[in-house]
């Protein structure tokens, strides 16, 4: 299983990202956090496909709401992919819009099997974590039902042993909703992994890493 988990975009270790999935090529962006977000969805292009491209990458959307209900048509596709980046946004939109295409079980099967990267930053980071208890101080589980129509789901995909807090000290979250979180976690005991938008958590087979920047 190879994962590449940042607070932002590629963070300061882009050169890791290409370290792991070899010679670039196509990814499938997965854009599905925004989908209660129209405006953030038209800028994709300037957050997401831009800067895929000026690393060599060949970016192409991949929504999942093209695959409600149909998670065979979902793995084969993916399964062409050496890499799928899964944009910031709403962890919960995110978790529930996987849930109805099937992509919870598509790509952890996809990745125990090493065909793939799986790239995510923010909201695409937190999902793999155990459960999503603690990011409702940053999302709101109240934008699943108008934009997905299920409740939301309140566990991760568990490919991670641990909760990811982003935005630490960041201007992406001015209001420092990731710092309370995180000192929430140390004051309960409960291991995490806070990253600043620099900072990347990386899996490679056994071997996980923490990215920080100096």
């Amino acid at each position: 299983m190879r994962l590449f988990l940042s607070s932002y975009r590629f963070g300061a270790h882009a050169d890791r990202l290409r370290a792991l999935v070899g010679e670039p090529g196509r990814v499938a962006v997965i854009p599905n956090a925004c989908d209660a977000w129209p405006h953030y969805w038209n800028a994709i292009d300037s957050i997401d496909m831009i800067p895929l491209r000026s690393l060599g990458y060949r970016p192409e959307v991949f929504d999942l709401r093209d695959f409600i209900d149909r998670p065979a048509d979902l793995e084969s596709q993916l399964a062409e992919f050496p890499m799928v980046w899964v944009r910031g946004g709403n962890t919960f939109v995110l978790r529930a819009q996987f849930a109805r295409s099937g992509a919870d079980l598509v790509l952890p099967r996809l990745l125990a099997a090493d065909t793939l990267v799986y790239a995510g930053y923010s909201a695409g980071a937190c999902l793999l974590t155990p459960d999503l208890h603690g990011l409702e101080t940053s999302d709101d589980p109240g934008e699943v039902v108008t934009a997905c129509g299920i409740e939301p789901l309140w566990d991760g995909l568990g490919l991670v042993d641990r909760p990811i807090v982003p935005h630490l000290n960041s201007p992406l979250d001015p209001e420092g909703s990731g710092d309370r979180l995180a000192e929430d976690f140390r004051a309960n005991g409960v291991r995490y992994w806070g990253l600043t938008d620099d900072d990347v958590v990386l899996v490679d087979g056994d071997r996980v890493e923490v990215l920080r920047t100096p």
